[in-house]
Protein backbone atom coordinates (compact mmCIF):
# COMPACT_ATOMS: atom_id res chain seq x y z
CA UNK A 1 0.00 0.00 0.00
CA UNK A 2 3.11 2.29 0.61
CA UNK A 3 4.22 2.10 -2.68
CA UNK A 4 0.87 3.28 -4.09
CA UNK A 5 0.04 6.14 -1.77
CA UNK A 6 3.16 7.53 -2.94
CA UNK A 7 2.33 7.49 -6.15
CA UNK A 8 -0.91 9.05 -5.43
CA UNK A 9 0.67 11.57 -3.73
CA UNK A 10 3.52 12.57 -6.47
CA UNK A 11 0.27 12.67 -8.79
CA UNK A 12 -1.91 14.70 -6.65
CA UNK A 13 1.28 16.76 -5.77
CA UNK A 14 2.65 17.49 -9.47
CA UNK A 15 -0.89 17.77 -11.03
CA UNK A 16 -2.43 20.49 -8.63
CA UNK A 17 -4.59 18.29 -7.04
CA UNK A 18 -5.70 16.33 -10.02
CA UNK A 19 -5.17 12.33 -9.75
CA UNK A 20 -6.18 9.69 -12.52
CA UNK A 21 -7.01 6.09 -12.30
CA UNK A 22 -9.74 5.00 -9.68
CA UNK A 23 -9.12 8.39 -8.41
CA UNK A 24 -10.17 10.52 -11.71
CA UNK A 25 -12.89 13.11 -10.61
CA UNK A 26 -12.87 12.09 -7.26
CA UNK A 27 -12.48 15.00 -4.68
CA UNK A 28 -9.09 14.40 -3.02
CA UNK A 29 -6.97 15.88 -0.18
CA UNK A 30 -3.40 14.96 1.31
CA UNK A 31 -3.91 14.34 5.58
CA UNK A 32 -0.51 14.84 7.39
CA UNK A 33 -0.79 13.14 10.83
CA UNK A 34 1.28 12.85 13.27
CA UNK A 35 2.42 8.88 14.61
CA UNK A 36 0.95 8.10 17.75
CA UNK A 37 3.96 6.30 18.99
CA UNK A 38 6.95 7.42 16.51
CA UNK A 39 6.15 11.19 16.70
CA UNK A 40 6.69 11.08 12.76
CA UNK A 41 5.17 12.77 9.74
CA UNK A 42 2.73 10.51 8.11
CA UNK A 43 1.11 11.55 4.64
CA UNK A 44 -1.78 9.78 3.45
CA UNK A 45 -4.44 10.35 0.56
CA UNK A 46 -8.11 9.94 0.36
CA UNK A 47 -11.19 11.74 -0.48
CA UNK A 48 -12.94 14.13 1.39
CA UNK A 49 -15.97 15.74 1.33
CA UNK A 50 -17.10 19.42 2.69
CA UNK A 51 -20.43 21.41 4.36
CA UNK A 52 -19.79 24.58 5.10
CA UNK A 53 -16.05 25.74 5.99
CA UNK A 54 -15.77 21.73 7.21
CA UNK A 55 -14.24 18.99 5.37
CA UNK A 56 -14.65 15.40 6.24
CA UNK A 57 -12.58 12.22 5.80
CA UNK A 58 -13.84 8.60 6.15
CA UNK A 59 -11.90 6.18 7.78
CA UNK A 60 -12.94 3.12 6.27
CA UNK A 61 -9.81 0.94 5.15
CA UNK A 62 -12.08 -0.78 2.41
CA UNK A 63 -14.22 -2.24 4.61
CA UNK A 64 -11.12 -4.01 7.26
CA UNK A 65 -11.85 -4.83 10.56
CA UNK A 66 -9.20 -2.37 11.87
CA UNK A 67 -9.27 1.33 11.44
CA UNK A 68 -6.60 2.99 9.75
CA UNK A 69 -3.29 3.66 11.15
CA UNK A 70 -3.80 7.61 10.04
CA UNK A 71 -6.93 7.16 12.38
CA UNK A 72 -5.24 6.34 14.98
CA UNK A 73 -2.39 8.79 14.54
CA UNK A 74 -5.20 11.85 14.93
CA UNK A 75 -6.61 10.47 17.64
CA UNK A 76 -3.49 10.77 19.53
CA UNK A 77 -2.53 14.37 17.92
CA UNK A 78 -5.68 16.12 16.92
CA UNK A 79 -3.28 18.85 14.90
CA UNK A 80 -3.32 17.86 11.55
CA UNK A 81 -2.03 19.42 7.69
CA UNK A 82 -4.25 19.22 4.77
CA UNK A 83 -3.32 19.44 1.31
CA UNK A 84 -6.51 19.74 -0.58
CA UNK A 85 -7.65 19.47 -4.45
CA UNK A 86 -10.07 23.06 -5.41
CA UNK A 87 -11.02 23.59 -8.64
CA UNK A 88 -8.31 26.31 -8.07
CA UNK A 89 -5.48 24.21 -7.39
CA UNK A 90 -4.42 22.64 -3.51
CA UNK A 91 -4.70 24.88 -0.81
CA UNK A 92 -2.44 23.65 2.57
CA UNK A 93 -4.28 24.69 5.87
CA UNK A 94 -3.59 23.38 9.19
CA UNK A 95 -6.87 21.45 11.25
CA UNK A 96 -7.65 20.32 14.10
CA UNK A 97 -8.88 16.77 13.70
CA UNK A 98 -12.38 15.60 15.84
CA UNK A 99 -14.31 12.12 15.23
CA UNK A 100 -17.77 12.80 14.27
CA UNK A 101 -20.08 10.85 16.52
CA UNK A 102 -24.67 10.08 16.47
CA UNK A 103 -26.80 11.89 14.15
CA UNK A 104 -23.99 14.25 12.30
CA UNK A 105 -22.03 10.62 11.63
CA UNK A 106 -25.17 9.19 9.95
CA UNK A 107 -26.56 11.81 8.04
CA UNK A 108 -22.78 12.57 6.46
CA UNK A 109 -22.33 8.93 6.19
CA UNK A 110 -25.47 8.10 4.47
CA UNK A 111 -25.22 11.49 2.20
CA UNK A 112 -21.06 10.70 1.03
CA UNK A 113 -22.25 6.33 0.24
CA UNK A 114 -25.24 8.26 -1.87
CA UNK A 115 -22.26 9.29 -4.18
CA UNK A 116 -19.58 7.14 -3.36
CA UNK A 117 -21.26 3.47 -3.67
CA UNK A 118 -17.86 2.02 -2.30
CA UNK A 119 -18.11 3.34 0.99
CA UNK A 120 -21.56 1.84 1.68
CA UNK A 121 -20.35 -1.24 0.73
CA UNK A 122 -17.00 -0.75 3.25
CA UNK A 123 -20.05 -0.35 5.78
CA UNK A 124 -21.22 -3.79 4.94
CA UNK A 125 -18.23 -5.36 4.90
CA UNK A 126 -17.19 -5.03 8.53
CA UNK A 127 -18.70 -4.89 12.49
CA UNK A 128 -16.83 -1.61 13.44
CA UNK A 129 -18.74 2.00 12.97
CA UNK A 130 -16.88 3.12 10.26
CA UNK A 131 -15.44 7.18 11.59
CA UNK A 132 -16.20 10.13 9.93
CA UNK A 133 -13.53 13.19 10.78
CA UNK A 134 -14.44 16.56 10.93
CA UNK A 135 -11.36 18.50 9.77
CA UNK A 136 -11.97 21.85 11.18
CA UNK A 137 -9.49 24.87 10.25
CA UNK A 138 -7.34 26.89 12.77
CA UNK A 139 -5.99 30.28 12.87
Amino acid sequence: MTDFNDRIIAEFRANDGVVGGPFTGAHLLLLTTTGAKSGARRVAPMMYFAEGDTSYVIASKAGSPTNPAWFHNLVAHPTVSVEAATDDGIESYTATAEQVTGELRERLYAKFSSTNPGFAEYQRKTDRVIPIVALTRTG
